[in-house]
């Protein structure tokens, strides 16, 4: 018997195959792969997405706000992909120097937030290292469900937002939790807590 495998696309391929109107892709390992956030995981970037966009037209900041911006980023192999982050903050002028093009980005965005699902090695791990190589200045890792492994977390566990900070081409490390005010480089007045974002989930119990 002769296997023989499709060959792996890069992230032009992605974008001319990329299927319109059947939900959210990425392009991992040459492959397209289907993302299928929950409905909380849904509440939370439509929350986080109203309260970015109402602070940006506060301080008038002129940035865009969406939960449809495709990133391109690169492996420490190489290796390209396509990322699909549950919100994304771009500056409008990078987002409007070429408006006719869809909607993927190859420059680093300010800000970018992945609410965590049951892969959530791919957030803590694979995003992040991805996200720092790219340059995105900030990045947000919103563990409601507190499901990532104590080494992460702590013990014992419990539901966290984790802000990395890009300093001289590293991540820099603030966790917040409860009521904490989460303090973000980008919305420096900001005025948002942990509890906040949590409910925003539509789940009772948390």
């Amino acid at each position: 018997m002769i296997i023989t495998s499709s060959p792996k696309l890069t992230f032009a391929d992605f974008l001319e195959q990329y299927p319109d109107g059947s939900g959210r892709y990425e392009l991992v390992n040459g492959e397209l792969v289907k993302v299928e956030p929950t409905r909380a995981d849904k509440n939370i970037a439509r929350f986080l997405v109203r309260r970015f966009d109402r602070e940006s037209e506060r301080l008038n900041l002129d940035y865009i706000i969406d939960k449809d911006i495709i990133v391109k980023t690169v492996t420490q192999e190489g290796e390209e992909r396509g990322r699909n982050p549950d919100v994304a903050v771009v500056k409008a002028e990078v987002w409007n120097r070429n408006v006719r093009t869809y909607g993927a980005l190859t420059e680093p965005i300010e800000l970018a937030v992945e609410v965590v699902s049951t892969n959530w090695e791919d957030d803590y791990i694979d995003k992040r290292e991805e996200y720092q190589r790219l340059g995105i200045a900030e990045y947000w890792i919103v563990d409601y469900l507190a499901i990532a492994s104590r080494a992460f977390l702590g013990n014992p566990k419990q539901p966290q937002i984790l802000v990395y900070r890009l300093v001289e081409g590293e991540y820099q490390l603030r966790s917040f939790s409860g009521s904490d005010r989460i303090f973000s480089p980008t919305f420096p007045e900001l005025e948002l807590t942990v509890d906040e974002v949590l409910t925003a989930s539509g789940i009772r119990e948390l």
